[in-house]
């Protein structure tokens, strides 16, 4: 049996290598690693490969060499933390690699900083942008970590904060950590997304608590919550109810069809941090209602989409969950066309309080081989009277829901 491929984390800087990390190093056949990692060792005499793009290229490269030589990858801080570690694990086998880990670059910015860190909620922006789970962590009090990549550096950062309404986060960047360029920065986000940082950077976020009080998200918000219409809005109870319907997870894609005040689509960000949602509405008055109503509750992976249904839905990407709150007399369109972008697998829902609409959505989605059920609302809230309450009937709400079978 091949011995397994030893992955070392180099911590933050050579000087964290341990006596035995480097003997070990010494006497590697092939030694693999980013330019910046191998530099200290380029005395050795061994084979050498840099880690580039092509990950594909380096795992073929290890699975065909590893059985024959004594192969050794250097990673920053620690290989399994966001690192390239984990890339190996499922490339090679958990079997065939052997992890010595080392100080990542979070814990030595919040040794740094003097902050304990068991809490802190820690993004990678390695290659995506993860803007919707970031700014939830900050919208609920928590400190956060970002790694950052040059696509998306702390000045790309620190324009999303300022334009999702998070202007008062403290914002650390911590650059060139363990090298003498080292350099800590303590400022704003408006000061920071006019300046120029090291490519080699670790930001930390904090909001203050003291200093700001954003509204709290949770299912089934009150209307008055909402910058929107009077009446044009999906009332809370139907607006619970539908979350459940929609079976959200954390990397799915929703389209929000007729999206009016974006309600649905604002309470969906609680459960979609790192997927996408996609709010289509043709009025410009609650296309403005639903940017404001992002703005106040920071839903950073939130696309609004100004279109008449069913205009605006090619270039959206294919959808998980689709919920129409507004189709007219278009809805069966709007369904077929929703359907055939539908992953598989994927729930369609639709409000309706008009019992045509209610015949069309599921006959429509029958048609179309969805698994169809439906049930109708009846919402009765009390109402103060002089020596007692009465209950007062809103009007009934149908929702349909279609399954696609996987």
């Amino acid at each position: 049996m091949a011995p397994p491929i030893t992955i070392i984390g180099t911590g933050i800087s050579p000087d964290d290598l341990t006596a035995r990390q480097i003997r070990i190093i010494e006497n590697a056949d092939i030694l693999v690693g980013g330019q910046r990692l191998i530099a200290p060792f380029a005395h050795l005499t061994c084979r050498k490969r840099i880690i580039d793009k092509d990950l594909k290229g380096l795992g073929d490269f290890l699975a065909q060499q590893m059985t024959a030589h004594t192969i050794v990858v250097l990673a920053s801080g620690d290989p399994l933390f966001f690192g390239i570690g984990a890339f190996l694990a499922r490339r090679l086998g958990a079997a065939n690699i052997r992890v010595l880990p080392n100080v990542s670059a979070v814990a030595c910015a919040f040794a740094r900083l003097g902050e304990p860190w068991q809490d802190v909620r820690i993004i990678s922006l390695h290659g995506r942008s993860h803007t919707g789970e970031l700014l939830r962590h900050l919208a609920d009090g928590e400190t956060v970590a970002v790694y950052t990549d040059p696509a998306h550096d702390p000045a790309w950062l620190a324009a999303q904060l300022v334009d999702n309404g998070l202007s008062d986060v403290d914002l650390w960047v911590l650059e060139e950590l363990g090298s003498p360029m080292e350099k800590i920065t303590h400022l704003t986000p408006a000061a920071a997304r006019q300046a120029a940082f090291s490519d080699l950077n670790l930001v930390v976020l904090k909001p203050d608590p003291a200093r700001r009080q954003r509204p709290a998200l949770f299912p089934g918000m009150p209307e008055d919550m909402f910058v929107h219409e009077k009446g044009l809005i999906t009332k809370a109870e139907v607006r619970a109810v539908v979350l459940s319907r929609l079976r959200l997870f954390d990397r799915a894609v929703l389209w929000d069809l007729g999206a009016g005040s974006g309600s649905v689509s604002i309470e969906a960000g609680q459960f979609i941090r790192r997927g996408s949602i996609y709010a289509v509405e043709q009025h410009a008055r609650r296309v403005a209602q639903i940017r404001e109503n992002q703005h106040r509750f920071a839903i950073g992976n939130l696309t609004v989409v100004e279109a008449r249904l069913p205009d605006g839905l090619a270039e959206l990407p294919d959808p998980d969950r689709v919920f129409i709150g507004g189709g007219g007399k278009n809805l069966a369109d709007i369904l077929r066309i929703a359907a055939d972008r539908l992953k598989p697998g994927g729930i369609i829902v639709v409000n309706t309080v008009l019992i045509d609409t209610l015949g069309a959505a599921r006959q429509t989605l029958a048609d179309l081989g969805f698994a169809v059920d439906m049930l109708q609302l009846q919402v009765n809230q009390a109402k103060p009277m002089p020596y007692s309450y009465r209950f007062e009937a809103a009007n009934p709400v149908w929702i349909v829901t279609g399954h696609r079978p996987q």
